[in-house]
């Protein structure tokens, strides 16, 4: 006798003298199988310890009841939170999700995308690369009908739903917080490329602000960062703490980042928020930790995933294909906190 052989429906019909159309129908709670019968199955089923094969029978139907998520890193605070409003939310109706990193690599990206397509994933849900310029590689979900939504991280230019938040407002009311506390010389610790427009929008944000307010913009004070890290924060940070005059206020566009800057002003003397405020962007947990406590700005990303997850769930569902929509929360907010609270 063959060990460790996983047990089939064949084995189940075997037992009950049943046939095997039966105990499928059965298994699946079937209206033409009796409640009596039902419960047989799933009893001999559960006890002879039988596992359905959810990626044979999604094969079978050209699909696997999977939902594939591509994202930069699952380390991110904010990325974690959206992975876990994406699986709850599918879980829920029954989906898989399989969670791939790029690591902000392009030519990762482009591999990972080919083996989710290749897997027969049900939907795709990506936050894109810092790396990515081009976005052809996605291409493949929409020509063939599998639903696409990129969150957080999107491109400018492609026609498939997109859930972000209004992150020029953001950028705009960070920067507007930073002004009414009495700075003038601001700079902005950016990212990434013009190509997608999350870090682009936060920067268009900070401009218009200084322009609304009549503060001058200053090249030298707005440096962009390869990655978001703590160890390129602290090389930004150092770059301005450089300059002949420093600046009086930075606006970060993550909350890793301002965690960098705070410490590098500190090693460096530099008072905060006396001499230098400071405010970042997600409200990750280090900002609660860090001293002086971080300001910063509101990211719903638990609502984000949850959002994405519907959106793949419905066009899954639906026949026909939905019209492309772009959602977009506004509910971000500043929290002050001690690293930029003078008034």
């Amino acid at each position: 006798m063959e060990e460790n052989r996983d047990i089939t429906i064949y084995d189940i019909a075997e037992k009950l003298n049943l046939a095997t159309s039966t105990i499928s129908r059965a298994l699946k709670d079937h209206p033409s199988i009796s409640d009596k019968t039902i419960k047989k199955v799933k009893k001999t089923a559960e006890e002879m310890g039988y596992v359905p094969n959810t990626l044979a029978a999604g094969l079978r139907g050209n699909k696997t009841n999977t939902i594939g998520v591509l994202i930069p890193t699952v380390t991110q605070p904010f990325l974690s939170s959206l992975i876990s409003g994406i699986e709850i939310t599918a879980q829920k109706s029954g989906y898989n999700v399989i969670i791939m990193q790029s690591h902000d690599s392009y030519d990762e990206e482009v591999s990972l995308a080919k083996s989710l397509y290749s897997s027969r994933v049900s939907g795709v849900i990506s936050s894109l690369a810092m790396e990515t310029r081009d976005t052809s590689h996605f291409q493949q979900f929409v020509s063939n009908n599998i639903p696409l939504v990129f969150v957080d991280r999107v491109p400018k230019d492609f026609n498939t739903f997109r859930v972000i938040i209004d992150n020029y407002a953001a950028g705009y009311k960070a920067t507007k917080h930073l002004i009414e506390q009495g700075c003038i010389r601001i700079a902005h610790l950016t990212a990434g490329s013009e190509f997608g427009n999350l870090y682009s929008e936060r920067k268009r944000g900070y401009l218009d602000a200084l322009k609304d307010h009549n503060l001058p913009l200053i090249e030298e004070l707005i440096v962009n960062l390869k990655t978001v890290t703590y160890e390129e924060g602290a090389k930004a940070s150092n770059k301005l703490f450089d300059l002949e005059i420093r600046p009086d206020g930075i606006f970060a566009s993550g909350d890793i980042i301002a965690v960098s800057a705070i410490q590098t002003a500190k090693k460096r003397g530099i008072k905060i928020p006396e001499e230098l405020a400071i405010i970042g962007f997600n409200n990750d947990p280090i900002s609660q930790i860090i001293d002086p406590n971080l300001s910063t700005i509101t990211h719903p990303a638990a609502k984000m995933g949850k959002a994405s997850a519907e959106i793949i769930l419905k066009n899954i569902k639906s026949n026909k294909k939905d019209e492309v929509k772009e959602i977009t929360f506004l509910n971000t907010e500043v929290l002050v906190r001690e690293s930029s609270k003078r008034i």
